[in-house]
Formats: structure tokens, sequence, C-alpha cells
């Protein structure tokens, strides 16, 4: 099979097409005909040794994949060759079959596609764990979303709009948050060009959002916390904007408010059946059309780094994917 290859922690470009030879799989294994695979920040970050895990080297990175079931090892049940399905890896779905352990697989609904499928687990399943088990956001409250035309922060928009909250979607350009109100944004904020702190006062009549969704960091965490509500939960999801802030300890104490960390992967390997439930909640929402994925472009196998450096950038909108 062919696979993307990283020899050496560097810059996304050194990764290299490799023929490797097809996986076999063990007991309470399977392995999929990979026909989309999903393009994320942590992915770009672990091929340079940035991330809070490396693999042993040498590794094929990419963490999520959509495909066909294309063999089955000993012991698995509820999965069987020729399935349609989503798997969560963490590494290996940047190439033309993929070995899973069989509790990381997922059946897909026939409706469902591979392209978008394959975006799923990560950025709709750390958005829908975010939002639903670490924030408890409800009906009626308000979330404002940073970063909100990415890959996360989209899925943050809508999963934010099916759980029934008023959205603030907040970018960096006209464009960017032109696309957030396509997929059911209320308000939009363009950081680039406002007072975000004077634009959220605006916004939410002087009160603050009640959950603040931020998987950038960098200088906008301090003005978004100095806005959140009396009782608002901000929703530590990542770094995009590549420095981790130092917030101080006086402002959750004023406003009663509560610093929340999101690690999804984790959240998936501890509680792997809570993670399901929210998986198939989000298939279900798909399927009706509540909750409506953004695949913004398709990248062959050998263009990957091009998609890398575009994550790395920050001119991705939605989702991008890889397709073997």
């Amino acid at each position: 099979m062919r696979a993307l290859t990283c020899t050496a922690f560097a810059e996304p470009e050194a990764l290299t097409v490799q023929t490797l030879p097809d996986p076999t799989p063990g007991p309470g294994q399977v392995v999929l005909d990979v026909r989309a695979a999903g393009v994320n920040y942590p992915d770009a970050l672990m091929v340079m040794g940035q991330y809070q895990v490396k693999p042993p080297l040498p590794f094929t990175p990419g963490a999520e994949a959509a495909g066909v079931i294309a063999a089955v090892g000993e012991g698995v049940q509820g999965l069987q060759v020729g399935q349609r399905v989503v798997a969560f890896t963490g590494t290996g779905a940047f190439a033309e079959r993929l070995l899973a352990p069989a509790h990381a697989v997922m059946p897909l609904p026939d409706g469902l596609d591979f392209d978008v499928a394959a975006g799923l687990p990560l950025a709709y399943g750390t958005s829908m764990h975010a939002l639903s088990d670490r924030a408890g956001l409800k009906a009626g409250e308000t979330l404002l979303v940073l970063g909100a035309a990415g890959g996360v922060g989209l899925a943050a928009v809508t999963i934010g709009k099916a759980l029934g909250a008023r959205v603030i979607a907040a970018a960096s350009s006209e464009e960017k948050l032109a696309i957030t109100r396509e997929h059911g944004a209320d308000e939009t904020l363009n950081y680039a060009a406002e007072d975000l702190r004077a634009r959220l006062k605006e916004l939410t009549g002087g009160q603050g959002p009640d959950v603040i969704f931020d998987p950038v960091g960098g200088e906008l965490a301090e003005p978004a916390f100095r806005s959140i509500g009396w009782g608002g939960r901000y929703l530590v999801v990542g770094f995009a904007g590549g420095e981790i802030p130092r917030l101080p300890l006086n402002l959750p104490l004023l406003k009663g408010a509560s610093l929340v960390g999101v690690f999804w992967g984790e959240f998936a390997r501890r509680d792997p059946r809570g993670n399901a439930r929210n998986l198939r909640q989000l298939a279900a929402w798909v399927e009706s059309g509540t909750v409506r994925p953004l695949v913004s472009e398709r990248y062959p196998l050998e263009r990957t780094p091009e998609a890398l450096r575009a994550l790395l950038e920050r001119r991705v909108t939605g989702k991008v994917v890889v397709t073997p």
C-alpha cells in the first residue's frame, strides 16, 4: 500500500509517500480501505514533534479516516468485511489502508458520505464533547466561538445551534464570517477589525457570553475571558494562534467563572461509550441536516503536506480531507 511517512520530526514538506506492506489484522483489529482521511491541526504538530504525543519513528500520520472494512481479525464482533465505517486511531490514516482496533471503529449510516464522515471524529467529536459534556451548554444560552471558520470552530457553531444556543461567531475576516453565517451563526465579530470586548458588550447587552469556545489561544484569550458572563465556562480547546496564554487568576474569581480543559482524545480513550454516544448523535444530526459539515477541499495523498501547511497558516475553512 501507499502511505505518507514521517521519518524525522520536521516540517510537513519533509513527508514522503512510500510503499509499505499491507497491514494484517490481529485479534480485536480490523483493516480499512481508506476512502477519505480528515486533516487536523494536531497532525501537523505531531509530524513536527510539537504535539503532546510523539509516536516512534517512522510513522504514518493521520488521526481519522472513513472507508470500507477490508479484513477482520479474530474475536471482532459487530463489524464485517464490506461494511462502511469511520475510525479514530491517532495515527496511520494518511494511507491506502489503515489498521484499527475494533473499539475505535463505528459503522456509518448509508447516507453519510465518506468525505463528511472522515471529518467527524476529531473536530466534531471535540466540539460535541466540549459543549455538551464539559460546558453543559443549555438552550437559550449565548455561546462565543473564537476561530469560528476553522474545522473545530465551525463544528462548534453548528453544534451550538443544534443544542439551542445563541451563537456569536468570531473570526479574522469577513469572508470567514460569511461562512459561519451560512452555518447558523446568529451574530458575527471580526476581531481583526473590531474591538472584541466592546463588540461583545454590544451583542450581549453587557451580560457577556455564557460559554466561550477557544481553539485559538494567544492574544484573544484574556480579552475574551474578561468579557465572559457571570458563572460562565471558558473552554480551553487548543492553541492554533501559536501562543499559550497566561490568564490572571483573579479573572475567574471576579466572574465566578470556570476554566474548563477539553482533551477529546483522552476522553475517547477513557469513556469510549460516551464518545460513541456523541458520535451517534452527530451522525443523526448530519443525516437530518441539523448539522451540515463543510468539506472545503480534497487533496490526493501526495499533496497532504500542502494541506497540513494550510492548516498551520490558518488558511483553512471547515474541514479538508485526503483521499488516498
